[in-house]
């Protein structure tokens, strides 16, 4: 009887022993990097934070435009300062996503800071987007190849090459500042040339923009002052028609 009791108290100790034993293997993933957050609680209760995964990409780096710098009808001045105010905007957007992690992260995303922020974001994104469509697609010879799917549908959609300059440069020559945008709506199959207010109004839902012309004051007040129709003959002749046309193609 005995020996039996012992026996049976050796198997027990001998089974806890081996569920606590921690067996051999790989060791345990790590889990990704999170931003805790709090969540609401009772009155008088301490919630534990929850993690919210929030990933955090890479900022936003300016894109160097030096190749520009020479370009017939553009001072290096103008060009110069058309830079840093473009680096202001990718700077900015940078701020704007951190800040608005930040916000989230101590849940404050129901708070005004964070809806203006949140407002303001895709003003300072369109004007750092907008700027490098701008600069992308200067840097040419302003010739157009007539043996493209681009000209062709421009002649469709307007009538003529010469038809649509003339719209376009008339957008471009609107009171008021912002921007003039050959788009094309890929629904439609069809191309339009509109005004974008500041950075954010007029932009055609699923437009693909194709030509970007920057009409704000500082494109060109520094070489042409009032002249805007001087600055536009200027961005005529120096249009990288094959950027141009490549975006249509994509």
């Amino acid at each position: 009887m005995l020996r039996t009791c012992m026996t049976t108290a050796m198997v027990g100790c001998l089974l806890v022993a081996l569920l606590n034993a921690q067996p051999p293997g790989p060791a345990a993933p790590v889990a990704p990097a999170a931003i805790m957050v709090a969540p609401a609680a009772a009155p008088g209760v301490t919630a534990a934070p929850v993690p919210l995964l929030l990933r955090i990409p890479e900022p936003y780096a300016p894109r160097d435009y030096g190749n520009l710098v020479g370009m017939p009808g553009f001072s290096g001045t103008s060009l110069s300062n058309h830079f840093t105010l473009y680096q202001g905007y990718v700077k900015n957007v940078n701020l704007l996503q951190s800040n608005l992690r930040t916000l989230l992260a101590g849940a404050q995303e129901t708070t005004p800071p964070y809806a203006e922020q949140k407002r303001r974001l895709g003003w300072e994104f369109n004007g750092m987007r907008l700027h490098e469509y701008y600069f992308d697609n200067l840097g040419g010879t302003g010739v157009m190849a007539t043996n493209t799917p681009l000209y062709a549908q421009l002649c469709a959609d307007f009538g003529s090459y010469d038809s649509w300059k003339r719209d376009f440069t008339g957008t471009g020559k609107m009171r008021g500042i912002g921007w003039a945008v050959l788009y094309y709506d890929p629904f439609g199959g069809r191309l339009m040339n509109m005004w974008i207010n500041e950075h954010d109004a007029n932009h055609i839902a699923g437009g693909v923009p194709l030509l970007v012309l920057d009409v704000f004051e500082h494109a060109y007040l520094t070489d042409y002052q009032l002249d805007r129709a001087a600055y536009l003959n200027a961005f005529f002749g120096n249009i990288n028609w094959d950027v141009v046309t490549a975006r249509f193609s994509l």
